[in-house]
C-alpha cells in the first residue's frame, strides 16, 4: 500500500479534527475526562499522532504529559505516584507521550527496573487502570506498530535533519540493537495489561499519515455520541467607530518583507 499523500491526509484529517472540536465541547458540557496513552518504539510516531489530536483544541483543556526520568526522590516513591498529578479533572483531556508503561518497556529493556519490579508492575498496573475507569475515566491506550526497516529510515532522517536530531538519544541508538528484546516485553507488556476494562488497539504506524487517522477514527468511534454543537456567538455593538491601534515608546517593527 502507497503511503498517503499530503494533501489527501490533510483533506481526511479535517472532518477528524472538527469531531474532536465537538468531543471536547462535549467533554466541557458534560464532565467527563479522557486519558489517552501514546506508547510504541522509538520514532513510531507518538508525537505526531499527539499533534493530530491537540492541534485544534483548547491547551487549556487539552494537555500533553511527556515526563523526564524520574528524579532521585520520584526513583523511592510509589511507581504510579508520579503520574496521578495529571490525571485529568472534569471535562479535560490528557495525552500521554509515553506513560507508566516505560516500567514495562524501555526500564525492563534498559536494566533500568529489576525483575521483581517489573513483575510488580505487571500486577499493579490493571488494578491501577481498573480504579481510573471506576471512577468514570475514559481511558484508551494505544500502541503504535513500526517495522525495524521503517525505524532505521527515520532514525537516519533525524540523524540528517539538524531540526530533528534532538529527538535522539543515547538511549535510541541504544535500542537499535534491542528491537527484538523490545518486542519480547511488548509482547509480555500485552499479555498482563490488556483487559476488557483497558484493553489496548494495536495501530500500524509504518505510515505515519494513515497511522493518524486510523487512530483518531478509533478514539472517536469508542467515545459516546459527542453530539452537543457549541452555539455560535453574538457580538454585540461597538461602541463608536473602530479605532487604530496607537503605540507608546517602543515602536512597532516594520512587517518582514522576503
Amino acid at each position: 500500500m502507497k503511503k498517503l499523500k499530503r494533501k489527501d491526509y490533510d483533506a481526511a484529517l479535517e472532518p477528524l479534527q472538527l469531531e474532536l472540536a465537538n468531543l471536547a465541547h462535549w467533554l466541557q458540557h458534560t464532565g467527563q475526562r479522557v486519558l489517552v496513552i501514546f506508547e510504541g518504539r522509538d520514532t513510531a510516531g507518538k508525537g505526531g499522532a499527539i499533534s493530530a489530536v491537540s492541534h485544534r483544541l483548547n491547551p487549556r483543556q487539552c494537555h500533553v504529559v511527556a515526563l523526564s526520568k524520574p528524579s532521585s526522590r520520584e526513583s523511592t516513591q510509589w511507581y504510579f505516584q508520579r503520574y496521578v498529578p495529571y490525571l485529568p479533572a472534569a471535562g479535560e483531556i490528557v495525552l500521554f507521550d509515553r506513560s507508566w508503561y516505560n516500567r514495562a518497556g524501555v526500564e525492563k529493556v534498559m536494566g533500568f527496573a529489576t525483575d521483581a519490579q517489573v513483575k510488580d508492575f505487571m500486577k499493579q498496573a490493571p488494578v491501577f487502570e481498573k480504579q481510573l475507569v471506576d471512577d468514570g475515566i475514559l481511558l484508551f491506550k494505544y500502541w503504535l506498530c513500526c517495522d525495524q526497516s521503517e525505524q532505521e529510515e527515520r532514525f537516519a532522517e533525524r540523524n540528517e535533519d539538524p531540526l530533528k536530531r534532538w529527538k535522539l538519544s543515547p538511549i535510541d541508538l541504544e535500542a537499535r540493537k534491542r528491537y527484538d528484546d523490545y518486542t519480547a516485553a511488548r509482547e509480555a507488556m500485552l499479555k498482563a495489561t490488556h483487559g476488557k476494562h483497558a484493553p489496548w488497539t494495536l495501530v500500524d504506524f509504518n505510515d505515519q499519515r494513515r497511522g493518524r487517522l486510523t487512530l483518531l477514527r478509533d478514539l472517536l468511534d469508542r467515545v459516546p455520541d459527542t453530539h452537543v454543537a457549541p452555539q455560535p456567538i453574538e457580538f454585540p455593538p461597538l461602541a463608536g467607530k473602530p479605532k487604530k491601534e496607537r503605540y507608546g515608546v517602543v515602536k512597532p517593527l516594520k512587517p518582514y518583507q522576503a
